[in-house]
């Protein structure tokens, strides 16, 4: 099973994140009653929960209104959130929630230069941060989705302007940039605050990995999770539960034109770089500058030994440059070897079989070519017939229900 976060619409606030994680059918009543004993501690808050259409998408919508703002430091509000305990609430939930605050607490030092233990939560009264993220923690807890793999897409910012302690500021605010590091995020698409340093900080403390594209998925449940404010779109939150038919991997490309090479360094060094760690070279041949004939080089790496690879192509080919385009995503086919017998003229082989699984299906099979020619060898049988036999045999074992795949 797989989570996809996207904010990619209308941005992430903690409301937002907690609506979303409702609607996908943890009990309201009993995270209603967390987020409200926990923020008692803190201030006096009122939490209204709705089932509402924002521009026609049902949704739920968390109202936190905090009737008496309390700013208070990191330090001291940690101390008073390990002094409190909920039967409900575990060591996990609340470890979750004290990562989300320690993110927000980091970001606000860094912009003001001051240490962590220091810093003051301005821009909410700790009651309402409290029942947010306590609240995000126990139903992101309680769907078991911090044993899953949770992707997220693209941040929306949104833009404009708005008043803050520290006077008008742009939107957005010093510490979701700060929280948002690394992550893929893009301003607008409207003039109005979208994510907010709460949203951002569960977000990055949820997600494992950032995409720009959706990943292959199975679609299973949805959940959505209204804003406040009336946009001229939905002002929703969309988190997505399904199932993955194909494995995810990050590998490097690294490429480089040769027009002065010989066909015998080409070979040569194609089995160099194998050596070096590329995953994979394909040589194909193209028109370089000038019009002169020549060849693209194209590894296929992990990203560690992108460095290696790189290195190796240079010393080899005499290229002066080598392009990166780093952390590409690639879908793969979960992948099995299945051992078979293979008999042929009376002796008994054993050949490994490549089988490529996509959900439940199996959508390639592939005798191991250094199997197949080794057989070749001691029968004198093209390899192409061995490969024949072997998967005409793995055919009936897995007809006959011989072998099992799972």
């Amino acid at each position: 099973m797989v989570v996809i976060i996207d904010p990619q619409n209308a941005g992430i606030a903690g409301n937002m994140v907690l609506g979303a994680l409702l609607d996908m059918g943890v009990d309201i009543e009993y995270a209603q009653e967390v987020m409200e004993y926990y923020a008692s501690y803190f201030g006096d808050i009122s939490i209204k929960v709705d089932k509402i259409q924002k521009s026609g998408i049902n949704s739920t919508y968390v109202d936190i209104i905090c009737h008496d703002k309390n700013p208070i430091t990191y330090t001291a509000l940690l101390e008073r959130l390990n002094s409190i305990e909920h039967k409900q609430v575990t060591p996990d939930i609340l470890n979750f929630a004290k990562k989300v605050f320690r993110i927000l607490a980091e970001a606000e030092a860094k912009i003001h230069g001051k240490s962590v233990d220091e810093v003051h939560f301005h821009e909410v009264g700790a009651a309402d941060a409290v029942a947010d993220i306590i609240g995000a923690a126990y139903c992101f807890f309680k769907l078991k989705l911090n044993s899953q793999r949770v992707y997220g897409m693209p941040v929306a910012l949104g833009g404009g302007r708005k008043e803050s302690s520290h006077g008008s500021m742009s939107i957005p605010a010093p510490a979701t940039l700060e929280i948002l590091k690394n992550v893929p995020v893009f301003g607008g698409p409207v003039e109005n605050e979208l994510t907010t340093p709460t949203g951002a900080a569960i977000l990055i403390s949820m997600v494992d990995e950032f995409y720009d594209f959706y990943p292959i998925i199975i679609n299973k449940k949805i959940g959505y999770g209204a804003g406040k404010l009336e946009l001229p779109f939905p002002n929703t939150l969309r988190i997505l539960i399904g199932e993955s038919p194909t494995d995810k991997d990050k590998v490097s490309i690294l490429e480089t034109n040769l027009d002065n090479v010989t066909g015998e360094v080409l070979g040569h060094s194609f089995d160099r770089l194998l050596a070096a760690g590329a995953l994979d070279v394909t040589i194909i041949p193209t028109i370089t500058k000038k019009n002169r004939p020549g060849h693209l080089l194209r590894v296929i790496t992990k990203p560690e030994d992108s460095g290696i690879v790189s290195e190796a192509i240079i010393r080899e080919t005499g290229t002066l440059g080598v392009r990166m385009l780093n952390y590409v995503h690639r879908n793969i086919a979960e992948r099995k070897i299945i051992p078979i017998k293979l008999y042929i003229n009376g002796i008994n082989f054993e050949m490994r079989i490549k089988i490529g699984i996509f959900g439940e299906e199996i959508i390639n099979i592939a005798p191991e070519y250094e199997d197949a020619k080794e057989i070749a060898e001691k029968t004198g049988i093209p390899i192409k017939n061995v490969m024949k036999l072997a998967n005409e045999e793995f055919r009936i074992l897995l007809d006959t229900n011989y072998l099992k795949i799972s």
